[in-house]
């Protein structure tokens, strides 16, 4: 994706953004301000959010790219929303699914027991 003459590019991004660059046959660099990393075939560039958004797009990743002696190109953004997924279960059984519930944390069988119950599907679907 990068554009013709590009030898080098640069990564910003905002903090709730966490990013990180692999190069082939390298360790991973510790980014700087200011970094640029040569575009060399097989690097990689992961970025990732560790928490959810409190609005959509609220979070942003921009890479800039750079020719020969360090002129600017181009830029490319993308803009991220994190999305926060949570399992909660009826974990005291009494038909209502709490967030906070202390029965989250144990197990016990019976009539008067607490605790998720998971019923997973091993069978396999796709022969």
């Amino acid at each position: 994706a990068a554009p013709a003459g590009a030898v080098a590019f640069g990564v910003k991004h905002t903090e709730g953004v966490s990013v990180d660059v692999q190069l082939r046959g390298r360790g991973q660099p510790e980014p700087a301000a200011g970094t640029r990393w040569p575009l060399d075939e097989g690097t990689v560039l992961r970025f990732s959010m560790s928490r959810a958004s409190a609005e959509v797009n609220d979070n942003k990743v921009t890479v800039s790219f750079y020719a020969e002696g360090g002129k600017p190109i181009n830029q490319a953004g993308v803009f991220l929303t994190g999305v926060g997924i949570s399992l909660d279960v009826d974990a005291d059984r009494d038909g209502v699914v709490e967030k906070n519930s202390p029965n989250k944390a144990s197990w016990a069988w019976g009539p008067e027991g607490h605790g998720a119950i998971l019923l997973v599907s091993c069978d396999k679907d796709f022969p």
